[in-house]
């Protein structure tokens, strides 16, 4: 036996040289520990009839791995798509938040963006009569920034403590295990806050025509915060440069059965074309006066801030030029949270936001592991030093030989009391309680004025897709839900409830 050279390194690649070179672009097969692989096909027996062997390490370790290869899909949003790209600014918004980003003009920050249907499973169809998750991770000097939106300027519901139940409604039925008009519509006729974000769903902004053609929100209201600590409320508003499309229902269902992944197709395809897809980006700024002085609560999601009042400000764009090389690493495993915030802008008041500030990092941590902020895709561009150490899928030094906890006299990591935390800003005061919002004629005014801005034939499409809906449902919840039209505007609950005598002779 000829023992071992000292250069370690030479004997291993002379040992595996013999008939690939390391340097082969096909490369050598191995285990999940390097070993090289005789055979991919054929299991360790014990003789030619013989039970499979336990010691055969290659099997186990492909078995094992391939029945991990599933990670918990997303609880919402789990089909989407998305792509690389960048942020340029084009306005100057420094007076307004010291956001490093958003600092001076012609600015770039790399990004990348996620797009998603809200209801269905990761199989379903693209072409779906859902929102659409309107999600973009910026990863600026000063750590990651997310903004984590929708197609919709609105939501459904208000209160985080809703949330589970509403989602529930929009699943599979617990018992059948299948979806159920009734659930949708018991729901929404005793939730009726809904109603405004459910009159876009059922018009063919429901449908939209792939992924580049949709505007984005942030739907909640945000801070901003300035190098003086003076405190302005805005809401983010993304513009597509390729004008909005959507599909009619009929188109929709079409494709849903014969191309179901259409709109993740198209995405995919224009990047490679060189068709970057484009937004621009704008804000609704409003001062602290003006936000808690507004005729209606600028912190209810269920409600729009009027751009007659606050105009649109524009302060940049982003282009998206550049495919993911492998899904399941950059769009599966890619963690998006509106607790992701960087100096500068800070959450506001808004309960749904509070809510989802503690709900996305918690689901991450589920779905991907404490470390899920360490995968490349999620991992910042800035430097990340902290006492975090250990746990599943640690893919970093873990801090070394630094110590894991502060203060301390080792040289660890410190406060830095130059910066501002501008989450920290305002005053809070008030009773503790479950305070309650109240049903008013509010909340039908907005939905009623979004009718009223619809064309005559926009009006008939919402009529039938809505109809159609509620006419699977018993018929105790479309007598529940049609007040409820009606409240909005009597034309459009009329029409809706004469379609449904129509096709319910009992109704």
């Amino acid at each position: 036996m000829i023992p071992p050279s000292k250069d370690f390194k030479q004997d291993a690649k002379a040992a595996l040289s013999t008939e690939i070179p390391l340097d082969s672009n096909l490369g050598r097969l191995t285990t999940g520990t390097g070993n090289p692989v005789l055979s991919n096909q054929t299991s360790q027996t014990a003789g030619d009839l013989g039970p499979v062997l336990i010691q055969d390490f290659h099997l186990i370790d492909k078995l094992a791995h391939f029945d991990r290869e599933r990670i918990p899909e997303r609880v919402v949003h789990a089909k989407g798509a998305g792509a690389h790209g960048y942020f340029e600014v084009t306005k100057d918004i420094s007076h307004l938040t010291c956001a490093k980003f958003l600092s001076k003009v012609g600015k770039r920050t790399p990004m990348f963006a996620r797009f998603s249907t809200v209801g269905g499973e990761r199989g379903s169809a693209d072409t779906a009569r859902d929102p659409r998750g309107f999600s973009l991770k910026f990863y600026t000097e000063e750590g990651n920034y997310d903004m984590v939106g929708n197609n919709t300027p609105v939501f459904f519901i208000r209160d985080p403590l809703k949330f589970p139940d509403f989602i529930h409604t929009q699943k599979r039925d617990p018992r059948t295990n299948i979806h159920q008009e009734d659930m949708k519509w018991d729901f929404w006729s005793k939730v009726p806050e809904s109603l405004h974000q459910v009159m876009i769903l059922f018009s063919n902004r429901g449908t939209p025509d792939g992924m580049r053609h949709n505007h984005g929100y942030s739907s909640h209201t945000y801070k901003f915060v300035n190098e003086q600590g003076h405190v302005h409320y805005f809401k983010w508003h993304f513009r597509t440069n390729q004008g909005i499309k959507n599909l009619s229902a009929a188109r929709a269902a079409e494709l849903e059965g014969t191309d179901p992944d259409y709109a993740t197709r198209d995405l995919f395809e224009a990047i490679e074309r060189g068709e970057y897809p484009s937004w621009t980006a704008y804000v609704q700024v409003m001062t602290e006066e003006e936000a808690f002085n507004y005729k209606h609560n600028v912190f209810d999601v269920t409600k729009v801030v009027s751009q007659k009042d606050f105009p649109l400000q524009e302060v940049g764009r982003f282009v998206l030029n550049r495919n993911p090389e492998n899904y399941f690493a950059e769009v599966e495993q890619a963690a998006f949270s509106p607790s992701h915030l960087v100096p500068g802008i800070a959450p506001s008041h808004d309960r749904m936001l509070q809510g989802r500030l503690f709900s996305y990092p918690d689901t991450h941590r589920h779905r991907l592991g404490p470390n899920y902020l360490q995968l490349p895709i999620n991992k910042p561009l800035a430097p990340v030093l902290n006492q975090q150490r250990d746990g599943p899928m640690c893919f970093t030094d873990n801090g070394g030989r630094l110590p894991n906890y502060e203060p301390n006299s080792f040289g660890g990591p410190a406060e830095d009391h130059r910066v501002r935390e501008t989450d920290l800003e305002s005053t809070v005061k008030g009773y503790i309680g479950r305070h309650t919002y109240e049903l008013t004629d509010a909340d039908f005014e907005q939905p009623g004025k979004l009718y009223n801005l619809m064309s005559k034939s926009e009006q008939q499409d919402l009529i039938d897709n809505i109809a159609g809906s509620i006419s699977q449902a018993q018929l105790v919840f479309q007598h529940n839900i049609v007040p409820h039209l009606k409240r909005i505007d009597s034309d459009y609950g009329n029409r809706v409830e004469a379609i449904l005598k129509q096709k319910n002779a009992n109704y």
